[in-house]
């Protein structure tokens, strides 16, 4: 079995050990509703004899022994038997059927097995017992209500969302209504899963027999219904703590829990996005070339070990940030980011999700942003596909510690993403990668920004030629204006340009990391060893104090990531059999192979990138703050005048 950290497995005998209880509900048992009214529908055809050949067939069970417990109250719920009506007078149970009753009896022992944890990890069993005894205190009365409430309610929303995972694959493109759910009952779990599973008896009678097609559609709606009235109720309530807060695994049915989000399957994600190619993003020279690369590097993960070579030997980026001013092409390099992983996948027949944390995960409910933001962590971080997860205008997403005009939902979509991006349980894989990007990352949280491994400065369109380069490719080809005195795109000839802009780091260009720079260098001649490199980062950190041994890691992160200066060769994507179907540790020897020397050169260049944001973003960020504080003086002064003025 293979974990994520934080991820906690729900063993397979704890799961099996409830099949009884939910075989005998199944089979059988008599409920009277409490909310919903009771539908007029066929009856469940029971068994019938005459004398000779019986004219009503007799159920059988897919499930051995099941059939010789039976319950006769003609009043009660039989869902079995209802199922197995479904196909009219056939005497053989076909396999929709039974997937439909072991789905049941699986969703249904999963949902009781994790109601039975919730129950022994919180106050809930011993609350039992002293039921049962007969010594419940009478002040912890109103917490035993409450807590056999979240027991309730998590146990329903487990049974609809497993039900429904695990039918996805029976699903047809049959249009059913399935109504409203009404019998959603939190007194107790045993009275919720009756209440539940009585009101999907009725939609599966609303239905005339033989129309079997309908069968799963019917119940996936349902499964829809429940899930959405159970989520509401689950968002004020005060005992879910133990429940949200864990992602349970069950590996047998490749299933994951996380809390009342909807469980998915390990499948590509369907992209709506207009894909861009790598000559339509002009200018931003590394921040397009490192992204080229981090596409190639997530297709060396491997499948089997559950791990990527770059992420053993160095260099892989898992995390980045991309600033830039607006209209400098941030939105493009995502497109053509996402559109590369999408082909090569396809290619390789390999799964791959891409989701972007927008202000719509923003939510009023406290502790729902942070719910939102796990679950979307979750999804990219699945080990079983290739993921690309993207945090556009992370300013006006993540709040910043200690402003005042950040929202209690901002301030816990920063804790999910700073525990999950560099946390004591983060497990770097290599099989997916996250990029914040922002107009203003001055405005980013200082320990949130600093856990994006790697910058991408995207600066848009430099010289004549990316502008001349630009413009001919945003006026299309729809007119007949000659091109002139121009070769398109040979200024976006990626080696070339990107050999220029590294060399530009040899010198930084912030003002005030100049400033450090010349003094060091000065000081100490040529910054050749690795004395006197970190001479001059202790230099910068006398700068500016935010400087840290964060700093000093993705500072060395990025120098691996330029040992590893090298693109996987094209052919490498278009035949998986030349790479990515190799095995581990051959795919590992061929990507050392291509491994380059680190040297001072490379050193120099990545201090000098990353210090300059820095310097960049502290520069901006105090600027901003010295602004906001005038215009405050400003208006006090201008409030006192006025008031000075209206009483003389």
């Amino acid at each position: 079995m293979s974990l994520t950290g934080d991820q906690m497995e729900l063993r397979e005998e704890d799961i099996r050990k409830h099949y009884a209880a939910a075989e005998a509900l199944l089979d059988g048992f008599d409920h009277a509703p409490r909310i919903a009214r009771a539908t007029a529908s066929a009856p469940v055809q029971r068994e019938e004899r005459s004398p000779g050949i019986g004219t009503r067939r007799r159920f059988r069970s897919t499930t051995v022994g099941l059939a010789t417990r039976r319950t006769e109250a003609a009043s009660g719920v039989h869902l079995l038997a209802r199922i197995a009506e479904c196909d009219a007078d056939d005497p053989l149970t076909s396999p929709r059927q039974a997937a439909v009753a072991r789905a049941l009896r699986r969703a249904l022992s999963i949902a009781m097995a994790l109601g039975e944890t919730f129950s022994e990890t919180t106050a809930l069993a011993e609350l039992k017992r002293a039921n049962l005894d007969n010594t419940l205190p009478r002040d912890r009365a109103g917490e035993f209500s409450e807590l056999l409430a979240a027991e309730a309610l998590l146990q329903l929303y487990v049974l609809a969302n497993g039900l429904s995972y695990l039918l996805s694959a029976q699903l047809g493109e049959v249009t059913v209504d399935p109504g409203d759910a009404e019998e959603v009952l939190t007194d107790n779990a045993p009275l919720a899963l009756q209440g539940a599973l009585w009101e999907l008896d009725q939609k599966l009678a609303g239905f005339a027999l033989g129309d079997e097609e309908r069968l799963v559609p019917t119940i996936a709606a349902w499964c829809e219904l429940v899930m959405e009235k159970v989520s509401m109720r689950a968002d004020s309530h005060p005992h879910l703590g133990a429940f949200t807060a864990a992602t349970w695994r069950i590996e047998a049915d490749d299933l994951t829990i996380r809390g009342f989000s909807p469980a998915s399957h390990a499948k590509s994600s369907t992209l709506v996005m207009s894909f861009k190619k790598p000559h339509e993003v002009v200018g931003n020279h590394i921040a397009k070339y490192q992204a080229m690369k981090l596409a190639k590097m997530l297709m060396a993960y491997d499948f089997d070990r559950k791990l990527n070579p770059f992420a053993e030997l160095g260099g892989f980026i898992f995390t980045f940030m991309g600033d830039g001013m607006p209209g400098t092409g941030k939105t493009t390099l995502i497109q053509m980011m996402a559109g590369l992983l999408n082909d090569y996948c396809q290619v390789a027949g390999y799964p791959f999700r891409y989701r972007n944390l927008s202000t719509e995960n923003i939510d009023s409910y406290q502790g729902k942003s942070g719910q939102n933001a796990k679950a979307f962590i979750s999804e990219i971080m699945d080990p079983a596909v290739i993921g690309f997860g993207t945090v556009d205008d992370i300013d006006q997403i993540a709040g910043k510690r200690g402003d005042r005009q950040s929202s209690a939902g901002q301030q816990e979509i920063t804790a999910v993403l700073m525990e999950s991006f560099a946390g004591a349980n983060t497990v770097v894989r290599g099989n997916c990668t996250f990029g914040m990007f922002s107009n203003y990352p001055e405005n980013v949280d200082d320990a949130l920004r600093q856990r994006a491994g790697a910058r991408f400065l995207v600066d848009g369109p430099r010289t004549r030629e990316d502008y001349v380069d630009i413009l001919a490719l945003l006026l299309g080809k729809r007119h007949e204006i000659p091109l002139g005195d121009h070769e398109l795109y040979a200024a976006q000839e990626i080696k070339r340009a990107v050999a220029e802009s590294f060399a530009s780091h040899a010198r930084p260009s912030e003002a005030g990391l100049v400033t450090v720079y010349d003094a060091v260098q000065q000081r100490l001649g040529p910054l050749d060893t690795i004395a006197k490199l970190g001479t001059y980062l202790k230099a910068i950190q006398e700068a500016d104090p935010r400087f840290t041994g964060r700093a000093i890691k993705n500072i060395t992160d990025a120098v691996k990531v330029r040992a590893m200066d090298f693109e996987l060769p094209d052919e490498w994507m278009e035949e998986p059999e030349l790479f990515l179907f190799r095995d581990y540790d051959t795919k590992r020897a061929m990507i050392e192979e291509l491994r380059q020397p680190i040297t001072v050169e490379m050193v120099v260049q990545e201090i000098n990138r990353y210090a300059d944001s820095e310097f960049r973003y502290a520069d901006k960020s105090d600027e901003a703050a010295i602004e906001s504080m005038v215009r405050d003086m400003g208006r006090t002064e201008e409030a006192k005048r006025r008031y000075l003025k209206g009483r003389s």
